[in-house]
């Protein structure tokens, strides 16, 4: 069976700049990882036309979904869905069914030009419920463009998720040793070579007041019982090189 694989398409100056701590990142991996779809590749952009259309391109056929966040608001550098519309090479207009969420929404006369610019997109993208501000996003083919701001984000992507094609969700144990990652090195390259159905990743940590540190070894995988015999030879490698196990769990 094919993987089910995505990557996140970060958009905005803001982002870049420092001036904004991205916060979607990790809500989008744990909730794809829940339904096995693997997040495969995050890219950073600026608000600029030509890097969005390259960078769509480039993903939607790398990709079995890709999710942007940013630039669908209001304002002059919301520049995202005029530039998925260049990437498709369709019509850039008003949705109709958009525009009459917002029309009920607002008291007439509040219809202005900055929120109906929110309801342009490509023509036959299908829409995302927004049910915290209601402009929706939306999705052409397996791209799926969703707001910036972390709350509506996650709501609109708690719309779009029953769209998406599932699998079984993806297992991670961890195991939290006080061995250094120059002790384990050889070990753990072995293990996975070993057992190449699943993924091993090693992730130091430190404690400089205390002067301690060690390593969170963070096995995934699809298999429970086979990711159990992963952690087993883990731990027997851990034991066997004199440290300590501190705690394992799995999600």
């Amino acid at each position: 069976m094919k993987e089910t694989t995505s990557a996140v398409l970060i958009i905005g100056n803001e982002i870049l700049s420092g001036r904004t701590k991205d916060e979607n990142v990790k809500y989008i991996a744990l909730k794809l990882s829940k339904i096995g779809i693997k997040l495969a590749e995050v890219k950073i952009i600026p608000d600029i036309k030509e890097e969005i259309i390259s960078s769509v391109n480039d993903l939607r056929k790398k990709y079995s979904y890709v999710f942007t966040t940013g630039g669908i608001g209001p304002t002059h550098d919301d520049i995202t869905s005029e530039s998925i519309s260049k990437a498709f090479k369709v019509k850039y207009e008003i949705h109709k069914d958009a525009y009459k969420i917002l029309e009920d929404y607002y008291p007439p006369g509040k219809l202005n030009e900055g929120r109906i610019k929110m309801t342009k997109m490509p023509r036959g993208a299908k829409l995302i419920k927004n049910s915290i501000t209601v402009a929706p996003g939306f999705y052409i083919d397996n791209v799926y463009v969703l707001a910036g701001v972390p709350k509506i984000m996650q709501a609109m992507f708690i719309d779009l998720i029953k769209n998406l094609k599932s699998g079984d969700p993806i297992i991670n144990i961890t195991i939290t040793t006080d061995l250094y990652e120059s002790i384990l090195a050889k070990s753990l390259e072995q293990i996975q070579k070993d057992f190449n159905n699943c993924e091993i990743g090693s992730y130091p940590y430190f404690n400089f007041e205390r002067k301690i540190g060690g390593v969170n070894i963070v096995v995934s995988g699809k298999d429970k019982s086979y990711l159990n015999t992963v952690e087993k030879k883990i731990i027997a490698k851990i034991n066997k090189l004199g440290g300590k196990v501190k705690q394992n769990n799995s999600l």
